[in-house]
C-alpha cells in the first residue's frame, strides 16, 4: 500500500499590521532615503483571495525592495528574513501561476511566485517550528522567573555564584548552546526560530533581572540560562537520546540550577 504524504504548506509571515516586509531590507532602507514608496500588499484584506504583486520583480532576482512573494515551507525558518523579528502574524498561502527558487540545498523550502492566494491565518507560534507552544509559554514565563532567580542571587551570593559557575562550565565544555542545539536546530529547520528565541529569551531575562536590581554578572548568567532554558524547550525533541544527550538537554533546561518553576515539555 503507497504511503500517504503529508500535503506542502506554505506560509508568509507578515508585519503585526499584516502587511508583508520587503524581501530585501537594504534596497529598502536605500529606497526610502530616496523618498520612494515601497509596495506592499496587507494579507489581512485577502483572506480567501488570490492576490498579484503590485510591482513584481525580474523571476527570481531580488531587483527591487519587494521582488517577490517569498514563501517557506519550513516555518521553523520563516523569520530568518523579517525585519524586525518579532511579533509576527502567519499566514498560510497558495502560490499560483509560475513558480521559482533560488536553488542549492540552502533552500529547499523557500519559494518564490508573483501571484498567491491568502488561504487563511495561522497561529504565529508556528514560526518557532512544531515546538512554538512550548517556546512561548517559557518566553511569557521568564520576566517571573528571571526575577525569582535574581533574588535567589541576592539571598544567597556566594553559594547561588558557585552553582551557577559549575553549571556554566559544563555548558561551555559540551557546547550545548553553540552546538548541540545549534546543529540539532539547522538540521530541522528550525535555526531562525532559535534565533529569534534566543534573544527574546535573553532581553526578556535581562530586563526583568535589571529591574530586580541584579548586578551585571549576576544578569550576565541570567541572561544565559534564559537563552539555555529556551533552547532547550525548542529542542527538546531533538536532544533526548542516550544518557549523554539527556545530560545536554538538562544543562539546557538548568535543572541542577532548580528548573521547577519552568514550563513542563
Amino acid at each position: 500500500m503507497a504511503r500517504s504524504t503529508r500535503p506542502v504548506v506554505h506560509y508568509i509571515a507578515t508585519r503585526p499590521d499584516g502587511t508583508v516586509p520587503p524581501t530585501c531590507e537594504d534596497l529598502a532602507r536605500y529606497y526610502s532615503a530616496q523618498g520612494e514608496t515601497i509596495p506592499t500588499i496587507n494579507l489581512a484584506d485577502h483572506i480567501g483571495e488570490t492576490v498579484d504583486h503590485p510591482s513584481p520583480g525580474q523571476k527570481w532576482y531580488t531587483d527591487k525592495p519587494f521582488s517577490y512573494f517569498h514563501m517557506y515551507t519550513r516555518p521553523g525558518e520563516i523569520l530568518e528574513r523579517i525585519e524586525d523579528g518579532w511579533p509576527v502574524r502567519l499566514w498560510e498561502v497558495e502560490p499560483l501561476g509560475e513558480t521559482g527558487n533560488w536553488g542549492g540545498d540552502n533552500y529547499p523550502y523557500w519559494l518564490m511566485s508573483h501571484q498567491i492566494r491568502v488561504v487563511r491565518e495561522t497561529e504565529a507560534w508556528r514560526a518557532f517550528g512544531h515546538r512554538g507552544m512550548q517556546v512561548m509559554a517559557v518566553l511569557a514565563q521568564l520576566p517571573d522567573l528571571a526575577r525569582q532567580w535574581a533574588d535567589e542571587w541576592a539571598a544567597d551570593p556566594e553559594g547561588t555564584r558557585r552553582t551557577y559557575k559549575a553549571w556554566e562550565e559544563r555548558v561551555n565544555a559540551t557546547h550545548a548552546l553553540d552546538w548541540w542545539a545549534h546543529y540539532r536546530a539547522q538540521y530541522s529547520r528550525r535555526s531562525a526560530g532559535l534565533a529569534t528565541a534566543n534573544q527574546l529569551a535573553g532581553d526578556a531575562a535581562a530586563q526583568a533581572a535589571t529591574d530586580a536590581g541584579a548586578e551585571p554578572h549576576v544578569l550576565a548568567m541570567i541572561r544565559l540560562r534564559a537563552r539555555c532554558l529556551v533552547a532547550g524547550q525548542l529542542m527538546h525533541d531533538r536532544i533526548r537520546t542516550g544518557e549523554y544527550e539527556q545530560s545536554i538537554r538538562a544543562l539546557l533546561l538548568g535543572t541542577a540550577l532548580d528548573t521547577s518553576a519552568a514550563v513542563a515539555v
